[in-house]
């Protein structure tokens, strides 16, 4: 099932939400992208930014379950999303 780029973008929304509500994950989070709280909401109708998000979730199958079991969502749905924004086309070598 392919996912349009609408549906991916409230997707990184609803992860964005999901990591902001984590006390353990989201200073990870914040450090990892060197992001402040002023440019979450800056950013957070970006396409780019949003993959980005959806970068950080897929980085470990442990967040991706437990994100996709609160949302109700299947596990394969964050990457799905992950390639419908900007930057998240796979590239074939061949």
């Amino acid at each position: 099932m392919q996912i349009s780029a609408d549906q991916a973008e409230v997707i990184g929304l609803q992860v964005l939400a999901w990591l902001m509500a984590n006390d353990e994950l989201f200073p990870v989070f914040m450090g990892a992208t060197g992001a402040a709280e002023a440019d979450l909401k800056a950013h957070a109708g970006d396409p780019e930014f949003l993959g980005s998000v959806l970068d950080f979730l897929t980085m470990d199958d442990a967040w991706v379950v437990q994100f996709c079991d609160q949302a109700h969502l299947s596990y394969e749905t964050p990457m799905r999303a992950r390639m419908a924004l900007p930057g998240g086309a796979q590239v074939h070598w061949t």
